[in-house]
């Protein structure tokens, strides 16, 4: 890395959800002064700098998932030259189930600087009007589209503590809560925000259960989904051998099965080791 800065820099930019009046001061600015407009759609991009009664003053070029990897090291290489490139997607903040990731970590790589314009997402606003608990959370990006793979997902959920938070289509959210149902059980308690900062936004906080028959009569709009942390259980030693001889058959040295297997509150490392022992003596 140079010892001295370079005069470019990316700019993040999170653009309103739904309500043009949560666009902020610095983003009119920005737009009007990017020697380029990275947009993840132009026309909304034209749009947007209509509604806020903005000139975009550099050049607009798309940066959707598509053309993500070919248009990144051109950005890169303008930003090196001493370049403003803003990146904006259609709503809320980029690189956040967004484009914006591969360039992000290409400025970071060449030591360009990056910086952002916090605003509008849609994470913590449907966090905030959960009412599930805040301080701790994931977010899971989208939730899977296919069963198998959305079971598998919603399995590594049942004990995680903290809430979470993720995307998903209105087209596939009946059988999401449905799945979610089976896998973390109908008393999990969950939150549904649909059209968050828009004129028809709702925020459904109930059961699994009752959010899942809600959802089963189809839903509309952009979707976010907030589920309350688990509580870990406590596994006995008989289950911890299990899980151990499990990983040795396949392939795994049983000391390491057994170090794997172990977590705080559990029986510890080596009374499984000689728990695995003591069970196959008697075979």
């Amino acid at each position: 890395m140079n010892s001295r800065e370079p005069a470019g820099r990316l700019i993040l930019a999170a653009t309103p959800m739904g309500q043009i009046d949560d666009a902020s001061p610095r983003l009119r600015a920005a737009m009007s002064t990017a020697d380029i407009v990275a947009a993840e759609d132009t026309r909304r991009a034209r749009t947007l700098a209509a509604s806020l009664d903005v000139t975009i003053g550099g050049s607009l070029v798309s940066y959707y998932d598509q053309v993500e990897a070919a248009r990144t090291p051109g950005l890169v290489d303008a930003i090196a030259g001493g370049s403003t490139v803003l990146l904006i997607t259609d709503a809320g903040m980029p690189s956040v189930s967004d484009p914006g990731f591969k360039l992000v970590a290409a400025c970071a790589e060449a030591g360009l600087r990056v910086t952002c314009l916090p605003g509008p997402s849609a994470v913590t606003t449907a966090l905030a009007v959960s009412a599930l608990p805040s301080e701790r959370f994931c977010f899971d990006g989208f939730a899977p589209r296919k069963s198998g793979a959305r079971r598998e997902w919603l399995a590594t959920l049942v004990e995680q503590p903290r809430t979470t938070v993720f995307f998903d289509s209105p087209h596939r959210l009946a059988d999401t809560l449905a799945d979610a149902v089976e896998v973390l059980g109908p008393q999990r308690r969950a939150a549904v925000c649909r059209e968050l900062t828009k004129t028809y936004e709702e925020v459904r906080r109930g059961t699994l259960a009752e959010l899942a028959q809600w959802a089963a009569d189809g839903v509309k709009g952009e979707i976010t989904v907030v589920v309350e942390g688990g509580t870990r259980r406590v596994r006995d030693l008989d289950e911890l051998v299990d899980e151990a001889e499990t990983l040795v058959d396949g392939g795994m040295r049983l000391k390491d099965a057994c170090a794997a297997v172990t977590r705080d509150g559990d029986a510890s490392r080596r009374q499984v080791y000689e728990a695995v022992l003591a069970r196959r003596q008697e075979r």
